[in-house]
C-alpha cells in the first residue's frame, strides 16, 4: 500500500441530526491518521458526505448535495475520493443508490457503520492506521454531543428511523464515560446527550440500567461545566427522574427536551404513540416536580385526520403551556410508514398555514418569556466568534441549546470560546438575548 501523507485533508458536510454529526466526527477521527479539514473540495483527498433520510425534505437536500459535489469534482484533474453514508443510503439501499448516481465512488450503509473508517481506509488506499476510536471534535471548545445509543425501541406509525437504523442499541455506560472524558480533557465545557429516545438508554443492556445510572457515571468528570438532555420520550418522563434531576443540580441542566408531536389524544393515537391521551399530565408532572424546568418540545401538524378542531385544541395547548422553545414541522407522508397510506390526508398549503400559524403563537411566548430575562445576570457559555462584528460573540444562557434554540450575543473582557461567564442580560428579541460580561 501507498504511504499515507502526514495528515489526510478532508472536506465533509454532515446533514441532519447531532447524531449523524457524532457519526462524522467518529468516523474521520478513527481513520488511523491525522486529518486537516479543507474548505474547498479541490484541495481534498476525501469527500465525505453523511445524509439525512428521515424525512422527504432531508432526502432532497441529501440528493442536492452531493450532486452539487459531483459537478464541483467533475472537471478536476486529480479527483478526490467521493464516499457518501448516512441515513439514506440506509433507506434506499446501496444497489439502487450507485445505479442512479455511478459518480460516487463509496457507499457507507448505516448497517455498517463500525466499519466505516477501515472502508474509507481500503477505498484510499492507507496504511493500517491505529486500531483506536478516536474522534474528530468539529463543534468548537465549548460542547459537543454525545449519542448514548442506536436505533429505537418505539414504532411510531410516521417515523422511518427503526428502518433505517433498527432497534434500540445503548452504547455500554464505560465507553461513554470514556468518551466523555476523552472530550472534556480537549477543553469541552458542556455534554449534550443524545438519542432516538435518551429516556430508553440501558433497557436493553444485561443487567438492565437506566438513565440515572449513566448520568452518575458523568457528572463527576473533571472539567464538566453543563450536563444538557436531549429526546426525552414523554413516556420515559417520570417522578424519579424529574426528582433525580431537581435534587442532583448542577452541573445537570434542568433543561427537557420532550417531542410531544400533538395535544389531541385522536391524533396522538393514529400517530402511534404510546401515551395516546391528554399530554397535559406530562406538564403537570415536571411543574410539580421541577418547577424550574426549561421545557422544549416539537410538534407535527398535518398529520393525516388532523381536523380544525384538533389543530384547535393544539393551539390552545400550546398557548397554555408556554414552552421555553418549541419546534414545529408539517407532516410529510414517507414511503413504507403506516401513516403514508392512511386515510384524510391533509393538503400541503393547509400543514403550512397551521404550521406557521403555531409558530406564530410560539413567538409571542418566546419574546415574553426572553423579556423577563432582562437585568438578570446569568453564565454565558461561549461558543464562537460573530462572523461579521469584531469583539462580538455567540453564545447560550443554560435554557438554549446548540443549535435549536436561540443564542446569546455576548460582548466584554474575558469573551472568548469556550469561556463560561456571567453577563448582564441586557437586551432580547423574539428568540435570542444580548449580554455584557
Amino acid at each position: 500500500m501507498k504511504k499515507h501523507p502526514s495528515a489526510l485533508p478532508v472536506w465533509s458536510l454532515s446533514l441532519g441530526c447531532p447524531k449523524n454529526r457524532v457519526d462524522t466526527e467518529h468516523t474521520l477521527g478513527s481513520l488511523g491518521l491525522p486529518v486537516t479539514c479543507v474548505p474547498h473540495m479541490g484541495r481534498a483527498r476525501l469527500v465525505f458526505i453523511n445524509t439525512c433520510g428521515f424525512i422527504e425534505p432531508a432526502v432532497r437536500e441529501s440528493i442536492r448535495s452531493v450532486l452539487d459535489a459531483i459537478a464541483r469534482l467533475a472537471p478536476l484533474k486529480r479527483r478526490p475520493l467521493l464516499a457518501v453514508g448516512g441515513c439514506m443510503v440506509g433507506r434506499y439501499g446501496v444497489a439502487d443508490l450507485a445505479a442512479e448516481l455511478p459518480e460516487v465512488d463509496l457507499w457507507l450503509p448505516t448497517s455498517r457503520l463500525e466499519e466505516w473508517p477501515a472502508m474509507l481506509r481500503e477505498a484510499l488506499a492507507l496504511q493500517e492506521g491505529s486500531p483506536c476510536r478516536g474522534r474528530l471534535l468539529s463543534t468548537g471548545p465549548s460542547y459537543a454531543w454525545l449519542k448514548i445509543g442506536e436505533g429505537c425501541r418505539h414504532r411510531c406509525a410516521f417515523c422511518t428511523i427503526p428502518s433505517i437504523r433498527g432497534g434500540l442499541h445503548s452504547t455500554p455506560a464505560g465507553e461513554l464515560r470514556q468518551e466523555a472524558a476523552d472530550l472534556l480533557a480537549r477543553g469541552v465545557r458542556e455534554l449534550v446527550l443524545v438519542a432516538q429516545d435518551t429516556t430508553s438508554w440501558g433497557t436493553d443492556l444485561m443487567p438492565a440500567q437506566d438513565l440515572r445510572s449513566l448520568i452518575d457515571q458523568l457528572l463527576p468528570l473533571d472539567g464538566l461545566a453543563w450536563l444538557r438532555l436531549l429526546y426525552l420520550y414523554p413516556t420515559g418522563i417520570t417522578r424519579d427522574l424529574l426528582r433525580y434531576i431537581r435534587q442532583t443540580g448542577a452541573p445537570l441542566l434542568p433543561y427537557l427536551d420532550i417531542p410531544l408531536q400533538h395535544a389531541h389524544p385522536d391524533v396522538l393515537a393514529r400517530m402511534g404513540r404510546p401515551f395516546a391521551r391528554d399530554p397535559h399530565h406530562i406538564l403537570d408532572l415536571v411543574r410539580e416536580e421541577l418547577p424550574q424546568a426549561a421545557l422544549r418540545t416539537t410538534f407535527i401538524v398535518g398529520y393525516p385526520g388532523e381536523t380544525d378542531a384538533h389543530f384547535t385544541a393544539l393551539c390552545r395547548f400550546v398557548e397554555e403551556a408556554r414552552f421555553r422553545n418549541m419546534g414545529v414541522f408539517a407532516y410529510q407522508a414517507e414511503d413504507g410508514t403506516p401513516a403514508a397510506g392512511m386515510p384524510d390526508q391533509v393538503p400541503d398549503h393547509i400543514k403550512e398555514e397551521r404550521r406557521a400559524a403555531l409558530m406564530e403563537i410560539q413567538a409571542d411566548i418566546s419574546e415574553s418569556l426572553l423579556a423577563e430575562e432582562e437585568g438578570r445576570r446569568l453564565p454565558v457559555l461561549v461558543d464562537a466568534p460573530h462572523e461579521e462584528w469584531p469583539g462580538l460573540h455567540t453564545g447560550r444562557v443554560w435554557f438554549q441549546a446548540p443549535e435549536v434554540d436561540g443564542i446569546t450575543y455576548i460582548s466584554g473582557p474575558g469573551v472568548h470560546p469556550g469561556a463560561l461567564i456571567e453577563a448582564d442580560v441586557v437586551e432580547h428579541s423574539t428568540y435570542d438575548l444580548t449580554a455584557l460580561s
